[in-house]
Parts: C-alpha cells; sequence; structure tokens
C-alpha cells in the first residue's frame, strides 16, 4: 500500500504522550525492536507472535493503518506489540519520548517510501539530522536493520547512515539473526513480492560504536 503522506505536514508537529513501556508491554524488560514505517503492521504481527521474547514497537504515518493494526492487538490479546502513529522523527525528537529510544535494541527501515523526485528527498524518512540524533541516543551496540528494492535509495540511506562515524556496517554473512528481533527471518509483504518477481533486494545492518 503506498498512499503517499507528506511527513513535513504540520499536521504532525503535534505529539502525543506515549505511555510508560510497562504500559504497552506485558513484559517491559524484554528486548526492544522499533520498525519504522510498519503499515498495517502484518510483519511486526508475524515476528511478535512468532517470538515472544521480544517486545515489537511499530510507528506508522498512515493513521487508519494504525488504528487497524491496534485493534487487531487487543482482539488478539498479544501483549508484546504496540503501534504508534505520526512521524517518526518527531515523535523520537521529542524529549518526553526519549525514553523509547534508550531501551531500543535494533531499528529496522524495511521498503520505506523512495520518494524518487529529487526535490522529495527531504520526505525520505532517513536523513543526516534523524541519524545524528540516533547516534547520540541510543546505547553502543543497538543495530539499524535497512531493507529496499530500489537501488537509488539503498544508496542514498546508506551514505547517510555510514556518513555517521558513530556506525559501522556489520558483515551480513557472520551476523546471528538467531540473537536478534527476527531469529526465524520472516520477511515482509512486500519483499516476498521482491522475491517473487525476481527482483533485487539490497539491505545492509549497522551497529553504533
Amino acid at each position: 500500500m503506498r498512499q503517499h503522506v507528506n511527513p513535513l505536514s504540520s499536521n504532525f508537529n503535534q505529539i502525543e504522550k506515549l505511555p510508560s513501556l510497562s504500559e504497552m508491554f506485558g513484559d517491559s524488560k524484554s528486548n526492544l525492536h522499533l520498525d519504522i514505517g510498519c503499515a498495517a503492521g502484518e510483519f511486526l504481527f508475524d515476528l511478535a507472535l512468532g517470538n515472544t521474547s521480544w517486545n515489537y514497537l511499530g510507528i506508522e504515518i498512515r493513521e487508519k493503518l494504525v488504528k487497524n493494526a491496534k485493534l487487531k492487538v487487543i482482539e488478539r490479546e498479544i501483549k508484546n506489540l504496540y503501534f504508534i502513529f505520526g512521524n517518526a522523527n518527531n515523535i523520537l525528537n521529542d524529549m518526553q519520548n526519549k525514553f523509547i529510544i534508550k531501551n531500543i535494541k535494533s531499528i529496522s527501515f524495511y521498503f520505506p517510501d523512495p520518494w524518487f523526485k529529487k526535490r522529495h528527498y527531504k520526505r525520505r524518512v532517513i536523513q543526516p539530522g534523524f541519524v545524528n540524533m540516533l547516534s547520540n541516543s541510543l546505547q553502543k551496540g543497538t543495530l539499524i536493520f535497512i531493507k529496499t528494492d530500489v537501488k537509488d535509495l539503498f544508496n542514498y540511506m546508506d551514505c547517510t547512515i555510514s556518513s555517521n562515524f558513530h556506525f559501522k556496517t556489520i558483515d551480513k554473512k557472520d551476523f546471528n539473526y538467531s540473537e536478534s528481533f527476527n531469529p526465524i527471518k520472516l520477511k515482509t509483504d512486500r519483499e516476498k513480492y521482491v522475491i517473487y518477481n525476481q527482483l533485487d533486494i539490497y539491505e545492509k545492518i549497522y551497529i553504533k560504536i
């Protein structure tokens, strides 16, 4: 679902106070993974149900998708999954929400909106200022995962993250997924579509040093 929403709209300037981790999750001490741009949340539902030892938090800019996902969480009585509506940049930059950043073990940016036109690059979720904020706030050892089927977008994200000296690349072939947020290597709907159509996937993992 590619419904374009301008993340720079003033509609996203007002930030709601978020509940504490103990209010979001049944066990607030579990490792926390953040998925930015989680869409309808199907990937996170699969992860939460398949790996109950982690907590999963999704941020999505399309309000209807978040409302529907929250209803499904309640209906299915899932205790390790929570959804937030809004612009991730604004939400995580807000001082009252810094507790989220400080508790995150990993973040994924999977198949984000590419915003192909050059004048729209400023709308892409990964921006130098956002990466700088993450580098200053994340715990040492926190992982960032990026994945896309758009080569230009991958190069842009990789360059933006790699330009920050607080992050270094992890060789994917040496990475132990069994200890990560996705131990059984579940795939997003977009990734399944890309694989089915035999398109290229570009991905990288970074660690905060």
